[in-house]
């Protein structure tokens, strides 16, 4: 009898630790997921920069497109950096 007992109450705290761990395990990629917002806005302030660089001196177009192309992959890496990290704590 008190084996029984002892065995629904071990159960019932695996099935609880389950239950936390994957509550945190949500909250944890959800947290990761800000990145994007960043990398969004990072994207934004990377083409208004060009823009205004490009209206300022419109000879130098080719250079600022290479900077402007350099610096969008750049920020929206750390976005795929913070996505896959996301992933990585929902599926391991």
């Amino acid at each position: 009898m008190l084996q029984a007992a002892l065995g629904q109450r071990v159960n019932h705290i695996i099935l609880t630790m389950d239950i936390r761990i994957q509550c945190f395990k949500y909250v944890g990629a959800g947290l990761a997921t800000i990145s994007l917002a960043g990398a969004g806005t990072g994207v934004g302030i990377v083409f208004a920069a060009y823009l205004t660089a490009y209206s300022k001196n419109p000879s130098m177009e080719k250079a600022l497109l290479k900077y402007a192309l350099l610096g969008f992959a750049l920020t929206e890496a750390i976005g795929l950096l913070g996505l896959m990290v996301a992933f990585l704590i929902l599926f391991s």
